[in-house]
C-alpha cells in the first residue's frame, strides 16, 4: 500500500527508503512517550530532507496505510490527528483513504469507526493550501487511483474541487448505506447505486465475528449500536452548513441520478421501522438530516438578503385582466403581444419557425415572470386573440397550440428542475432516450387546461369574427352532441354528427379547445366544462341533417370531378388521413388529378385548416420535390412528368398569404431547397415554338419556370444593392439559406425524437429536399447568380460582340422592337423611331414574323437582359426611345418570360443606388403624373406619423414631381400589371422591391409612388399610404428616434411624468392599438405598429440600438428619483417603492428587448452584447449630480441589466438545449461579453460609467443569469467564472459568486473550493 503513490518526488533512495526513515522516527518517538506535536516535528524533518513539499501525500499514503494494519494502536491515532491539524499531510487526502477502510472494518473495529466519525466531523472542509500544482495532482491522482472515483461516477477527477464533492457526497451515501446495514435494513438494489465506498470490493474487510461473540464486551456491542446514531448525527451536523449546501448543489445539478439515489435512501428511512425502541431517537436525527439535504432541492440562496436579491425576487405586477376584453393584462406579457403581431407582417418571411422562437419566448417569460403555467398559458391565449381584431387567426389556432405541444414534451432537464417535493419526481420513459418529469408536465398541462376554463370569462375577446362563425358555431355543436351522446348512453340511434344545431354562442374558445384536442394536448372531458356547450342548442329532425361533406365523399372514393373539386378547394380538410391520401393522389394520379389535388391541397386546406395544417405544410414541401416515378426512364428529369402537378402547386403556393403561413412555420429553406432544381431544370429546357405554345393547353415550360424562379427569390433579398453590404449578415444570401437548410438536416439526423405520424407515413417517399443542397450542384442557377450580384455590385460591362449573349441579347431587342414599331403605326403616333442598332451597336433584324419570339431556353434569356436593359434605358435617356415605348417595351419583356422582372428589378435598384441617372419629369406627357391626389397623400402621410407620435418633414410644394430614370421605368412598369389574382405571384416580387428601390432615390419619392398606384388601386388606399409612411422612417433618423420614443411613452407614459410612470399602468392599446380603422374614418396608426411594420427596413441597426437604448437607461433613472435618493441605505427603507420600480424597470427592459428583437433578431442580440454594451459601458458620459444621483447610476445599471438579459432570453432561449436556430452562437455571444465583464473587472481596461452603474449592471446581470438562465453559465469558460467570481467576492457579493460558480458544472468545482473558507 505505501507504493501506490508512485515514488518520483521521494528522493535518491524510493518510496521504501521514505517509509523507513518516518518510520524510524515514529518508532523513536514512541519509544520517548512524545507528544504528537514532537512526532509532528520529527517526521516534517524527514519529508523536508527528501525534497517533498508539506502537506505531503506520501506522508500521508503511509500513515494511512499503518493504520490501516493496526486500527487499535491509540498512538497512530493521535499522530495522524495532530498530522491533518498541522497540514503536515492533506486532511481531505487522509480522510478519502481512511473512509473505505473504516467502513468495510467498522464492525471488527467499532473504536476505530468512532475515531474516524470524530475526525470526519473536524476535517471533511479543511481544504489546505497545496503550493505548487504537481503536488495537488499527486494528491488527486492518488486519491483517484485509491476509490476509482473517474471510474464510478464517469467523469475526470483533475482538480481538488472535483475530488471534495465527490468525496463529500460518496461519503454521505456510504455513511447512510452502512447504518442501514448495521440495522438490518435493505433497500431495493435500484436505490443502491455505485457511489457508496462500502461497495468497493478490494476493500472489503469485514470479518466474521460470529465466533468471538463470548470475546465481545458489553462495551463494545454497545459502541457499535451507537456509532450508528453517531453516524447519522455528524452526517446531520455536516449537511447543516452552507459549505455542505453549495457541494451538494453541484452533485443535484451535474449528476441528477446519483443525487436521486440519495433521496431514495432518505425516504426508505423515513419509511421504515427502526427494529429497536432504543434507536427512535435516530428518527429524529434522520429527520434533521433529511431536511438538510432537501433544502438543496428547495434552494433559497442567501442573495435574496443582499440588495441586488431582494431586487431579482420582486415579482412583476400581476393584474386581474378585465374580463371583457383582458386590456388589464399585466406588462410583463407584452413580448407575448410585440412578437405576435410583427410575426404577422406578411411581407416578412422569417426563416425560423414561428412555433419555435414562441416555444423559447413562453419559456423565458415565465421563468422572468416567476408566473404559474396557468397564468403563462392564460396571458398566451389573450395576447394571441388580440390578433382576431385584426382577422389574423392562423397565429392564435395553429402556432400557439403548437408552441404550447412543444412546452408540453419539452425535455425536463433535471438539472434545471427544482421542486419542493422530491417525492414527487418520477421520471418517466418516453423512448428515445428522453424521460420527462411526470409531476413537471403534469404541472404544464394542468396550467393549460385551466387556462382555457378562465378563458371563457373573457367575453369581449371570443366573439368570432364572421369568417369563423360557422365554424365556431360546428365546435360548439359537437361539443353538445358529443355530451348529449353521453348523458343518453353510447347505445342511442340515430344520432348524427348534425343532429344539433347552435343558434348562438359558438365562441373563438370553442376553436381553440378544438386546436388543442387535434393536437392530443387535452381530451373531449373539456366538452363536460361548466358553461362550455351553450345552452341555447335546440335538437333539429333527422330529415333537416347537412349534406355530405366533400371530404367524406373523397375518402369514400368520389371522382374528382369540376364540382368536387371546387368544394374540397373551398372546405378545409378535418383530419390528417384525408390530406396524405390528397397527397398520394398528387403524385400517382392522372395528369387532370394530379393538377386538382395540387390545387385542392394549397387551397382552405392550408389557408385554414388551422386544426392540421402543420401537416399541409409539410405536404406541400415534399410536393415541392416529388420522387422519380416508378416508370421513369430516358434522360429527361422526373420533373418534367410532374409538370401539371407542379404548375398547379407553385402556382397555388405562390400568393402572398400561403407563402406568409410556409414561412410561419419556419419551411423557407426547405421550400428554397426544393425550388433549386425546380429552376435549374425547366430554365434549361428549349420551349415549343411561339406558334405552338399559344396554341397549346398545356402549362408552358417558361410559365412553370417562371413561377419557380419568382418564388425562389422572394425568399432572400435578391434585389439588396451593394450600399447595404451585409448589414443585415447572412439571411439576405441564397448560400444562407442552403447553410440554414443543410444544418437543419444534419440536426435532425442525430435528433432522436421520436417522429410525429407525418414523418412515419411519408418518410417511405424519398424527397430531394432531405438531402444536403449546395448551390454548385446546379450550374445555370448559380450563374445567373453569381451574375446578378455582378450586377449589384458594380456597372455593367460591355459584351463581345458574335458572342452568344450578344446574339441572344439583340433577338430580345428585335422582339422588342417590333413590338414597338407595331404598337406605334397602329396609334398613327410617329413621334418615336426605334434606334437601328443593337447591343453593342450590332444591328438589329427588323423582319420577324407577327407573334415569332425566341426559342431559347429561360436561363439564356435572363442572361441576355442586363445587356438589353442597358441598352433601352440608354436609348431613352438619350432621347431615341420614348418613355411610352420603353415602359411598353419592358411589359413585353415581361410577357414574354415573367421570371425577366427579377432581372429588371435587380439592374433597376443598383442603378439607382448607383445614382447616375438623371431625374425626369412626371408630368404626365413622358411619364405618368402624380398631381391628382398627390398632396392628399402627402398630407396623409403626415397625419398617420403625426398619429404615430412622429413629426414628418413638410414636403416642398409647386415643384414637378420627378423621379430618377430607373425608378420611373420601374414604377411605370408596375402600374400596368393588371390586379389579377393569377399575377399575385409577380406583384409580390415586385412590391417589395419597389419600395426598397424608393428608399435610395433622392428626395421624397415614396409620395409620388403612392399617388400613382393609388390612382390605379383605390382599395389598397390605406396599405399604400402606411408604405409611404414607412419609407419615411427609413430615410429620416430623427422620424425614427420620435417614432421609438412614441412607443416607450404611450406603453409606460412620458418618462418626465414620474407619478404617471409609478401609478398607472402600462397601456398596450396605446402601443398596439385596439382596432383597425373603420372606412371614412381619417386614417391612423399606433406607434408600435408602425414600428413593427417599419423596422425590419432599417438601414442603420446601429443607430436604431443606441435609441432604444438609450430610452431604457433614461427611463430607468427617471424612476429612481421617485423611489429613494442618495444612498442604497435609504433604499432598502423604501420596500413599497423599490418593488413597484423595480417591476416598472423590468417592464421597460422588457419593452426595449421586444422592439429591439423585431427589428433584427440573432444579429442586433450579437451586435449588442460585443459592440453597443460595451462601449456604453466604456464611453464616459455627463455624470449626474445632485440629489438622486446614487439611485439614479443604480437603477440604470438595473435597467441595462435586464434589457441585455431579456435581449439574449428572446433571441438564444434559456433552457438546456439552445434554440435550434442559435447552434454555437448562443454560447459564443455570452462567453465574449463575460470574458469583457471579466476583463474590466481585473482592471484590464477603463470603465466610462459610473461605478455604482457599472456594478449595478454586473451585479445584476449575474443575478438574473444565475436564476433565470443558469444553462448560459455552462456555456461560459470556466476561467471566465472563476475570474468573475473572485472579483464578486471582492465586492462582498459571495453569495452571487458562489451562486454563479453552483452553475458552471464540475469544471468549476475548483474555483468552488477557493471559497469554502469564507463560507458561514
Amino acid at each position: 500500500m505505501g507504493t501506490e503513490s508512485g515514488g518520483a518526488g521521494c528522493g535518491g533512495g524510493g518510496p521504501a527508503e521514505f517509509e523507513r526513515l518516518v518510520s524510524e522516527a515514529m518508532k523513536r518517538c514512541r519509544a520517548r512517550g512524545e507528544a504528537p506535536a514532537v512526532w509532528s516535528a520529527e517526521v516534517a524533518n524527514c519529508v523536508v530532507s527528501r525534497g517533498l513539499e508539506l502537506p505531503s501525500a506520501e506522508l500521508g499514503q503511509f500513515l494511512v496505510s499503518r493504520l490501516s494494519s493496526n486500527f487499535g494502536e491509540p498512538s497512530l491515532w493521535k499522530f495522524l490527528d495532530h498530522a491533518m491539524a498541522s497540514r503536515l499531510i492533506s486532511s481531505l487526502h487522509a480522510l478519502c483513504l481512511l473512509t473505505p477502510r473504516v467502513l468495510s472494518s467498522r464492525q471488527a473495529q467499532p473504536e476505530a469507526y468512532r475515531l474516524y466519525l470524530d475526525l470526519l466531523a473536524r476535517y471533511t472542509f479543511s481544504l489546505e493550501d497545496v503550493p505548487s500544482k504537481a503536488s495537488r495532482d499527486k494528491i488527486v491522482r492518488a486519491i483517484d487511483a485509491n476509490l476509482q472515483l473517474s471510474r464510478i461516477y464517469g467523469i475526470n477527477v483533475g482538480e481538488l474541487g472535483h475530488t471534495l464533492v465527490i468525496f463529500f457526497f460518496s461519503t454521505i451515501v456510504s455513511l447512510i448505506d452502512s447504518t442501514m446495514d448495521d440495522w438490518g435494513l435493505q433497500i431495493a438494489p435500484v436505490g443502491r447505486q455505485s457511489g457508496s465506498f462500502g461497495s468497493m470490493e478490494h476493500h472489503q474487510r469485514n470479518v466474521d465475528i460470529s465466533s468471538q461473540d463470548n470475546k465481545r464486551s458489553g462495551h463494545r456491542e454497545y459502541m457499535r449500536n451507537m456509532n450508528s446514531l453517531i453516524a447519522m448525527e455528524v452526517l446531520e451536523n455536516l449537511t447543516r452548513s452552507r459549505k455542505a449546501l453549495a457541494l451538494l448543489r453541484l452533485v443535484h445539478m451535474n449528476m441528477p441520478d446519483k443525487f436521486n439515489g440519495l433521496l431514495q435512501r432518505l425516504q426508505f428511512l423515513e419509511a421504515c421501522k427502526l427494529p429497536s425502541p432504543n434507536l427512535i431517537s435516530a428518527k429524529e436525527v434522520l429527520a434533521r438530516l433529511s431536511s438538510n439535504i432537501h433544502k438543496v432541492l428547495a434552494f433559497e440562496s442567501d442573495l435574496k438578503r443582499s440588495f441586488i436579491g431582494m431586487f431579482l425576487d420582486i415579482r412583476s405586477i400581476k393584474n386581474v385582466p378585465c374580463s371583457d376584453s383582458g386590456s388589464a393584462l399585466s406588462a410583463c406579457w407584452a413580448p407575448f403581444d410585440i412578437y405576435m403581431e410583427s410575426a404577422m407582417d406578411a411581407r416578412q418571411l422569417p426563416l425560423t419557425s414561428t412555433t419555435a422562437i414562441l416555444t423559447e419566448t413562453i419559456f423565458s417569460l415565465q421563468a422572468l415572470n416567476r408566473a404559474s403555467w396557468q397564468e403563462t398559458f392564460l396571458a398566451l391565449w389573450l395576447s394571441a386573440l388580440r390578433l382576431v381584431q385584426r382577422a389574423r387567426l392562423c397565429i392564435l389556432l395553429c402556432i400557439v397550440p403548437l408552441a404550447i405541444a412543444d412546452v408540453l414534451m419539452d425535455d425536463i432537464d433535471l438539472s434545471s428542475t427544482f421542486s419542493c417535493d422530491p417525492s414527487a419526481c418520477i421520471l418517466s420513459d418516453l423512448g428515445h432516450g428522453h424521460r420527462i418529469d411526470e409531476k413537471v408536465h403534469g404541472l404544464r398541462r394542468n396550467g393549460l387546461i385551466s387556462s382555457l376554463q378562465l378563458l371563457g370569462q373573457f367575453s369581449g375577446l371570443l366573439h368570432p369574427p364572421e369568417l369563423v362563425q360557422d365554424a365556431a358555431n360546428s365546435a360548439a355543436a359537437k361539443a353538445a352532441n358529443f355530451s348529449s351522446k353521453q348523458m343518453k348512453g353510447n347505445d342511442s340511434v340515430g344520432i348524427g354528427d348534425h343532429d344539433v344545431l347552435v343558434k348562438c354562442g359558438g365562441n373563438m374558445r370553442h376553436l381553440i379547445v378544438e386546436a388543442c384536442i387535434a393536437r392530443r394536448l387535452m381530451d373531449t372531458s373539456a366538452y363536460f366544462w361548466a358553461g362550455y356547450v351553450p345552452t341555447s342548442v335546440m335538437s333539429i329532425p333527422d330529415s333537416s341533417m347537412k349534406e355530405m361533406s366533400p371530404w367524406s365523399a373523397f375518402m369514400e372514393g368520389g371522382a374528382l370531378t369540376a364540382s368536387l373539386i371546387n368544394s374540397l378547394v373551398a372546405t378545409p380538410a378535418t383530419c390528417f388521413a384525408e390530406i396524405e391520401k390528397l397527397y398520394y393522389v398528387a403524385l400517382n394520379g392522372s395528369n387532370e388529378e394530379k393538377s386538382a389535388a395540387a390545387r385542392i391541397i394549397c387551397g382552405a386546406s392550408l389557408s385554414r385548416g388551422w386544426n392540421i395544417q402543420e401537416h399541409v405544410v409539410k405536404f406541400v414541401v415534399k410536393l415541392l420535390s416529388p420522387p422519380v416515378p416508378a416508370g421513369h426512364n430516358g434522360p429527361q428529369s422526373h420533373f418534367v412528368d410532374y409538370m401539371p402537378m407542379l404548375t398547379a402547386l407553385l402556382f397555388g403556393a405562390s400568393s402572398i398569404d400561403t407563402v406568409h403561413i410556409l414561412s410561419l412555420h419556419g419551411v423557407v429553406p426547405e421550400v428554397a431547397a426544393a425550388l433549386m432544381p425546380l429552376c435549374e431544370v425547366y430554365g434549361s429546357l428549349i420551349p415549343l415554338s411561339s406558334c405552338e405554345s399559344r396554341a397549346s393547353e398545356e402549362p408552358s415550360v417558361y410559365m412553370v419556370f417562371s413561377a419557380a424562379f419568382l418564388f425562389l427569390l422572394r425568399l432572400w433579398k435578391f434585389y439588396k444593392p451593394a450600399i447595404e453590404g451585409g448589414a443585415i449578415g447572412a439571411e439576405l444570401t441564397l448560400e444562407y439559406l442552403m447553410l440554414l437548410h443543410n444544418s437543419r438536416k444534419s440536426f435532425a439526423s442525430h435528433d432522436s425524437a421520436p417522429q410525429n405520424e407525418v414523418n412515419s407515413s411519408t418518410n417511405q417517399t424519398s424527397s430531394t429536399s432531405d438531402e444536403h443542397v449546395y448551390i454548385d450542384n446546379y450550374p445555370r442557377l448559380r450563374a445567373w447568380y453569381c451574375q446578378n450580384r455582378i450586377c449589384i455590385a458594380s456597372p455593367l460591362s460591355g459584351v463581345c460582340s458574335g458572342s452568344p449573349v450578344h446574339q441572344v441579347a439583340n433577338k430580345i431587342l428585335s422582339m422588342i422592337y417590333w413590338k414597338m414599331t407595331r404598337s406605334t403605326s397602329s396609334s398613327g403616333n410617329s413621334s418615336t423611331t426605334p434606334p437601328n442598332s443593337g447591343v453593342g451597336g450590332s444591328p438589329i433584324s427588323a423582319g420577324e414574323e407577327p407573334y415569332q419570339r425566341p426559342v431559347l431556353c429561360a436561363w439564356e434569356v435572363l442572361e441576355a437582359i442586363p445587356f438589353v436593359l442597358e441598352a433601352i434605358l440608354s436609348a431613352c435617356a438619350y432621347g431615341r426611345l420614348s418613355s411610352r415605348d420603353l415602359t411598353t417595351g419592358l411589359r413585353d419583356l415581361v410577357d414574354f418570360l415573367p421570371a425577366s422582372l427579377a432581372t429588371i428589378i435587380s439592374y433597376f435598384s443598383a442603378e439607382v443606388t448607383r445614382g447616375i441617372w438623371g431625374p425626369v419629369p412626371m408630368n404626365g406627357i413622358d411619364w405618368p403624373s402624380p398631381t391628382q391626389n398627390i398632396e392628399s397623400v402627402e398630407y396623409e402621410i403626415k397625419e398617420i406619423l403625426a398619429s404615430a407620435g412622429v413629426n414628418s418633414p413638410s414636403y416642398p410644394s409647386g415643384v414637378v414631381p420627378m423621379l430618377p430614370l430607373p425608378m420611373a421605368a420601374l414604377v411605370s412598369l408596375t402600374i400596368t400589371f393588371k390586379l389579377d389574382k393569377s399575377l399575385e405571384y409577380i406583384h409580390a416580387v415586385a412590391g417589395p422591391a419597389m419600395e426598397n428601390c424608393a428608399s435610395y432615390c433622392p428626395g421624397p419619392s415614396m409620395p409620388i409612388i403612392g399617388s400613382l398606384w393609388t390612382q390605379k388601386v383605390r382599395r389598397w388606399h390605406d396599405y399604400i399610404i402606411v408604405s409611404c409612411s414607412r419609407c419615411v422612417l427609413q430615410q429620416n433618423k430623427e422620424a425614427l428616434a420620435q417614432l421609438v420614443r412614441s412607443c416607450f411613452a404611450s406603453f409606460l407614459g412620458p418618462p418626465d411624468d414620474l407619478n404617471r410612470l409609478l401609478t398607472n399602468q402600462p397601456c398596450l392599446n396605446g402601443l398596439l392599438g385596439d382596432k383597425i380603422a373603420a372606412l371614412g374614418v381619417p386614417l391612423s396608426i399606433a406607434p408600435g405598429l408602425l414600428y413593427l411594420r417599419s423596422c425590419r427596413f432599417i438601414q442603420d441597426k446601429q443607430y436604431l440600438s443606441d435609441t432604444i437604448i438609450r430610452l431604457v437607461v433614461e427611463y430607468g433613472s427617471k424612476l429612481a428619483t421617485q423611489c429613494t435618493e442618495t444612498s442604497s441605505a435609504r433604499l432598502k427603507s423604501g420596500q413599497a417603492s423599490l418593488s413597484l420600480a423595480a417591476a416598472r424597470i423590468k417592464e421597460v427592459a422588457l419593452l426595449g428587448a421586444s422592439l429591439l428583437c423585431s427589428a433584427g433578431k440573432m444579429q442586433l442580440a450579437q451586435e449588442l452584447f460585443q459592440e453597443t454594451i460595451p462601449t456604453w459601458l466604456l464611453t464616459s458620459r455627463e455624470e449626474k449630480h445632485g440629489e438622486g444621483s446614487f439611485a439614479s447610476c443604480m437603477f440604470e445599471g438595473y435597467a441595462m441589466a435586464y434589457f441585455v438579459y431579456s435581449t439574449c432570453a428572446f433571441t438564444c432561449g434559456i433552457r438546456v438545449r439552445a434554440a435550434p436556430w442559435t447552434y454555437s452562437r448562443r454560447s459564443h455571444i455570452i462567453g465574449i461579453h463575460m470574458d469583457f465583464l471579466a476583463g474590466v473587472l481585473e482592471g484590464n481596461m477603463s470603465l466610462g460609467c459610473h461605478p455604482v452603474t457599472w456594478k449595478a449592471y454586473i451585479s445584476c446581470l449575474v443575478g438574473l443569469v444565475v436564476s433565470f438562465a443558469p444553462a448560459w453559465v455552462r456555456e461560459v469558460k470556466h476561467e471566465t467564472l472563476g475570474r468573475l467570481a473572485r472579483r464578486l467576492w471582492g465586492w462582498h457579493e459571495l453569495e452571487l459568486a458562489l451562486s454563479l460558480l453552483e452553475r458552471g458544472g464540475f469544471a468549476t468545482m475548483g474555483h468552488l473550493a477557493e471559497f469554502l473558507s469564507v463560507i458561514d
